[in-house]
């Protein structure tokens, strides 16, 4: 049965009051979480969200967005607004603004589930590490991230377009303290730079657990000693070039590849 024709809403005016809330969660790391909506922007972002069954409230497109829209965004649920190709740049913290943006709302977080195989973030502070660490939880087979106090924002613009549809695979919970991990039954394993054996011994002998909770720590400080003292394990990662300045997204794609092929 062919879906009926989409009517869409125009808006032309930057004193609109939608738009302005369009400005507040296109522009604002946290303003979702006063809203209770995230603003997706692209076509790759919103049909990763659909593949995964996700339902976004409501669509806004440039005009020539619309005009040129994909098959893939042709039978769309929600309401639909179109605006002036200018009034949706003024949107957009793109380069090239995308064309198209859906509204997620994420009102309720998800319960904790204490088995899952899941990524620990204390404190890590960039947006593009946060994002590509969530792409590697991902495709990594984790299935739950929990941010403490001080990490990015989850759904915060920067980190939702660095996490490139990664987002929608996972359970993700944020502003948590290190008492709120006491429900978590899989073990703790964190990353120290001098202490514990080598991961790369561990994964040949397939020694490390499974499922486990991997704590990756802020950029300068690391991993903080609560979460050290909690943890049921502590890895070290080879660098044979002598640095010891991996970057913490790097670090994260290690330990999560290691955990993943030593099963």
């Amino acid at each position: 049965m062919t879906p009926p024709p989409i009517t869409p809403r125009h808006i032309a005016s930057r004193d609109n009051p939608r738009f302005k809330t369009w400005r507040q969660l296109a522009g604002d790391n946290t303003a979702y979480r006063k809203l209770g909506q995230v603003w997706l922007e692209g076509e790759h972002l919103c049909s990763a969200a659909l593949a995964r069954g996700v339902r976004l409230q409501s669509w806004v497109f440039s005009a020539s967005g619309w005009a040129q829209r994909s098959v893939a965004l042709t039978a769309l649920e929600g309401e639909v607004w179109v605006l002036p190709d200018a009034l949706f740049a003024s949107l957009s913290e793109l380069p090239s603004p995308g064309g198209v943006a859906g509204l997620l709302s994420v009102q309720d977080p998800p319960v904790l589930q204490a088995q899952a195989h899941t990524l620990v973030l204390d404190r890590v502070q960039d947006a593009g590490n946060v994002g590509s660490m969530l792409r590697s939880a991902a495709a990594m087979g984790v299935t739950q991230v929990l941010a403490l106090k001080g990490t990015a924002a989850l759904w915060s613009p920067k980190v939702v377009r660095a996490g490139m549809g990664a987002h929608f695979a996972l359970s993700l919970i944020e502003g948590l303290g290190v008492e709120d991990l006491a429900p978590l039954q899989a073990p703790l394993v964190v990353t120290l730079p001098h202490q514990g054996p080598w991961l790369h011994e561990l994964s040949a002998s397939r020694a490390l657990p499974h499922p486990c909770a991997w704590v990756l720590g802020h950029e300068g400080q690391g991993v903080q000693p609560a979460l050290v003292e909690r943890s049921a394990l502590s890895v070290r990662i080879a660098q044979p070039g002598g640095e010891e300045s991996l970057n913490v997204a790097a670090a994260a794609a290690i330990c999560l590849y290691a955990s993943a092929t030593s099963r």
